[in-house]
């Protein structure tokens, strides 16, 4: 993706091609959290709850290894967001 305005809630997909990249999260849609001039961080959702196993997974993501997908309707709080 070429750079451009990113907010909160913006929703993009890491690249399953790019070699930057963990491998655990490619292809996935990732909601950006904050977005940085040389691309963002946000988190990928896992399965189950904070109390499970699953829970939020943050990542930071350069411009050429994700691309734009649109809003997230819904946008989860940090697991250090009380309750």
């Amino acid at each position: 993706m070429k750079e451009r305005i990113l907010e909160i809630g913006d929703v993009v997909q890491i690249s399953p091609e790019s070699e930057n990249i963990n491998k655990a999260f490619a292809a996935c849609m990732m909601v950006v959290t904050e977005p940085k001039e040389w691309g963002a961080q946000g988190y990928v959702t896992g399965l189950g709850t904070r109390e499970e196993q699953g829970g939020l997974y943050y990542y930071r993501v350069k411009w050429e290894d994700m691309e734009f997908v649109g809003k997230a309707a819904w946008v989860r709080e940090s697991h250090d967001t009380p309750e």
